[in-house]
């Protein structure tokens, strides 16, 4: 089953495109990493499957083909945002009754003893709480509605790294004890390397690459050797970025049939996660399939994410 699944999906505002053609299958028991620069339409895709925005061009389904915002959608996609959403004048166990109240499954109890775990106090009003605090808040606001998609769009920018991996560790925990499958966007790459298991990059608007993780890493390699040998490999492999740095040149390629030789004088090395994100918004031309992808011979840039 996919738990998300656009086929040629388009969201425009105005003259505005946010997504074009838009294509991807997330199949469910994974924690999908969405990446991608600001403005490459992440929040709208998210939005999107969520049901809390209606695409120009229709082509998207949840939860194993329902439609995003049908009454079984509703009930099995939780979403966190950045702004982790609370009314800041409620108190915590206002917020429990709240939530109760508007969601046709809502489990009490246990949202009450992780609070209590959490050390969150049930009087004290949501906004008086700390980032962390309020982000687990709505974190176990979500998880209490028993999803079957858990949609977080970058719940963590604002808190520090202890607040970070407490977050997550308790994502995880969701994940291995409910199957819930998740589907995560952020900027902090370290932390998703540590995470996801599949992998969707996007950029202007469209898919550049989507798969599992194990593949992707695979499929790819760095190779490292004389920087005046650069360009003569470069029109022979499948190259995704090319970068120099001195005498030495760094190129990351796709392995696609004979790509698996390693030119003489030249070292392979295996590609991180999140190596081969930064090689992929560097070059957003370029795709991980089908199909050779081409690099360009260029100097090493930092790239915001």
């Amino acid at each position: 089953m996919n738990v998300i699944e656009a086929r040629s999906l388009g969201k425009h505002y105005g003259s505005t495109w946010a997504l074009r053609e838009c294509s991807l299958a997330i199949p469910a028991g994974h924690v999908a990493a969405l990446v991608g620069p600001n403005g490459s339409g992440k929040t709208t895709l998210l939005s999107l499957a969520a049901g809390l925005a209606v695409p120009s061009v229709v082509g998207v389904t949840v939860l194993g083909g329902r439609p995003p915002g049908s009454p079984v959608a509703l009930d099995g996609i939780a979403f966190v945002a950045q702004d982790t959403p609370l009314y800041k004048n409620l108190s915590v166990v206002d917020m429990l009754h709240l939530t109760r109240n508007l969601n046709r499954r809502f489990d009490q109890a246990s949202a009450q003893a992780r609070l209590a775990e959490l050390g969150i106090p049930l009087k004290r009003k949501a906004g008086k709480l700390s980032g962390g605090q309020q982000a687990q808040l709505a974190l176990t606001l979500a998880l209490a509605r028993r999803p079957r998609l858990l949609v977080l769009d970058e719940p963590m920018a604002m808190l520090d790294p202890l607040a970070r991996h407490d977050f997550m560790a308790t994502v995880m925990a969701a994940m291995a004890d409910d199957g819930v499958s998740v589907v995560l966007s952020s900027h902090v790459l370290a932390e998703l390397e540590r995470v996801a298991d599949y992998l969707v990059l996007l950029s202007r608007g469209r898919v550049q690459v989507a798969g599992e993780v194990e593949d992707l890493l695979a499929g790819h390699r760095l190779l490292t050797g004389p920087a005046g040998e650069a360009e003569r490999y470069s029109e022979r492999l499948s190259v995704v970025h090319a970068s120099r740095g001195g005498t030495q040149a760094h190129l990351l390629v796709r392995q696609n049939g004979t790509d698996g030789l390693v030119p003489p004088g030249w070292e392979a090395h295996p590609v991180g996660l999140e190596e081969l994100t930064l090689a992929y918004l560097r070059e957003p031309g370029a795709a991980a399939l089908p199909g050779p992808a081409r690099g360009r011979d260029a100097e090493h840039s930092e790239v915001t994410t």
